[in-house]
């Protein structure tokens, strides 16, 4: 597995690792309508390549094959973080979250804040994420709620010795 910056063209395949996440993960904390309001089956094409153009997205592969994906903004938001369902809960996740804390402390970004799903919270607060409003976001006229979380970011990783719990984890974000 290695992590490397999006390409043009990887927009459909960045697609069905988003269509996987909520359909194969979130499913069991959001109603059927709600996941088909997310990542509904006939999503513009054109839309969604345009959107992964202008997040410019980091991507986890394997077997030269797209299993993950995630951005982080020069703001320190986190707009997508994705990881395929067949490939959930093997270390992919935190392999990711440790390359965007890695990014952000490069770029001199001093906090990170994402809406969290609810599938995804408990993950995030792993590392470090609070919960700082508990929001209600209208989706083609369905309401599905996540979060937005934050996580304070110290200016050098020698200095934050506790990211995910671990005492000096933070080294094994350069990855």
């Amino acid at each position: 597995m290695h992590i490397r910056p999006f390409r043009l063209g990887e927009e459909r395949a960045l697609h069905a690792v988003f269509h996987s996440a909520i359909h194969g993960l979130a499913s069991k904390d959001y109603t059927a309508e709600q996941i088909q309001a997310w990542a509904p089956a006939n999503l513009d094409q054109e839309i969604w390549a345009r959107r992964m153009q202008c997040i410019q997205p980091f991507v986890v592969e394997h077997d030269k094959a797209i299993i993950a994906y995630a951005d982080v903004q020069p703001t320190g938001y986190i707009d997508h973080f994705f990881v395929s369902a067949q490939w959930a809960r093997q270390g992919v996740g935190t392999l990711l979250m440790e390359h965007l804390r890695a990014v952000a402390v490069a770029r001199s970004i001093t906090e990170l804040a994402s809406d969290v799903s609810r599938t995804a919270q408990p993950f995030f607060a792993r590392f470090g994420f609070t919960i700082v409003e508990q929001r209600t976001p209208v989706i083609r006229g369905v309401v599905v709620p996540n979060a937005l979380m934050r996580k304070e970011l110290a200016p050098n990783p020698s200095i934050e010795r506790t990211w995910a719990g671990k005492p000096g984890h933070a080294a094994h974000a350069k990855r």
